[in-house]
């Protein structure tokens, strides 16, 4: 549960008590992936939260942003920073050491902010569109979609190669077994169906084949991953779950 703890204080702002993971190693936190479908589980929580709360106070459009408002500020916008650095790398038009050179520069560039302006628009208009077929289970389904999102990670760092030298991504990329791997995705499949059922089951497998073709496409641009391009992934499996709810 430690490992649970500090996955949770790496990556989300909610405050976790220095002295409950005093003594934890960090050279095994990549064994904390087999959590990532239960943080995921508390991310959707606050979201769906905030998205009952708005409902209650405004209406399903405005709740709709609250929602994704939650989720930001939960997570610090942690994610949404890695898919403007990738996107303004990947789609450069330069050679891998120089994308990798862009993916490390602070500023956002053109298409860093169109990402994060289409993935933003894309996945309020899904939630909108949710809420408008009145779908059953509404808050079980948002919830569900950082469920998938953080679970399908995994495919970004099992049997795969960090892109740099070194840098944060290196804590996870390479280094998590194939028996992790296919307890967490078995993990969050079932999450995912206990919430959703069927039909949220069979958006996450659809997501979990996006999620191999991403990973394709950011080995053939840069021949490994980055902790950029798994934020990235989580930002757009969550998109992508949404999307195929609809």
């Amino acid at each position: 549960m430690t490992a649970y703890l500090v996955i949770l204080q790496f990556m989300t702002r909610i405050p976790v008590p220095a002295r409950w993971t005093a003594g934890f190693d960090f050279s095994r936190i990549h064994e904390g992936v087999i959590w990532f479908p239960l943080l995921g589980l508390t991310v959707g929580v606050f979201g769906a939260a905030a998205y009952a709360l708005g409902s209650w106070l405004f209406d399903p459009l405005l709740a709709s942003a609250c929602y994704l408002l939650a989720l930001a500020l939960v997570t610090g916008a942690f994610h949404l920073d890695g898919l403007a650095d990738t996107c303004d790398g990947l789609f450069s038009a330069r050679r891998r050491e120089q994308m990798l050179e862009i993916m490390k520069d602070s500023r956002l560039g053109t298409n860093g902010a169109l990402a994060l302006l289409l993935a933003v628009l894309f996945r309020l208009l899904a939630v909108i569109h949710l809420g408008e077929q009145g779908s059953g289970h509404l808050l079980a389904m948002l919830i569900a979609a950082p469920v998938a999102g953080r679970t399908l990670m995994v495919l970004l760092m099992h049997n795969q190669r960090y892109a740099r030298e070194q840098g944060l991504g290196n804590t996870f990329i390479g280094k998590v077994s194939g028996q992790q791997c296919a307890l967490t995705l078995l993990t969050g499949l079932i999450l995912v169906l206990l919430l959703g059922g069927g039909r949220a089951a069979l958006a996450f497998g659809l997501t979990a084949l996006f999620a191999f073709a991403y990973r394709r496409f950011v080995v053939s641009r840069l021949g490994g991953q980055t902790g950029d391009t798994i934020g990235a992934g989580n930002e757009l499996f969550e998109v992508w779950f949404l999307l195929m709810l609809c």
